[in-house]
């Protein structure tokens, strides 16, 4: 830890900027900015960090096992249905105990 204080504020300042655009291309998935100008992009960007943190909320509170992406994925698609959120994510942990692979297409005679 001591080793941190060797370095010098703009060096930190840089690491630190760094460390946000890795976390921001890793994590809120932007697509493309709307905007060209600086203004936009930061709105935009905090717009995402926003939705990230209150959809990370909402996982909390409803202890949900699935992983911060599902979740997004699956409020992305029922934006516009008009649903409590409970119900559109009921049974995303679930899984089908014995996958039945009968009706499943045979590439090569075994």
């Amino acid at each position: 830890m001591a080793a941190i204080f060797t370095y010098s504020k703009s060096s930190i300042e840089s690491l630190a900027k760094v460390g946000v655009h890795v976390w921001i291309k890793q994590h809120l998935r932007i697509k493309r900015f709307y905007g060209t100008s600086e203004n936009a992009v930061k709105s935009q960007i905090w717009i995402a960090v926003s939705v990230y943190v209150l959809v990370a909320i909402v996982k909390k509170r409803l202890n949900l096992d699935a992983s911060l992406y599902t979740l997004l994925q699956i409020l992305s698609v029922t934006l516009f249905e008009k649903m409590p959120i409970q119900q559109a994510l009921q049974g995303i942990d679930d899984r089908p105990e014995n996958t039945n692979s009968n009706n499943q297409l045979k590439l090569f005679d075994s």
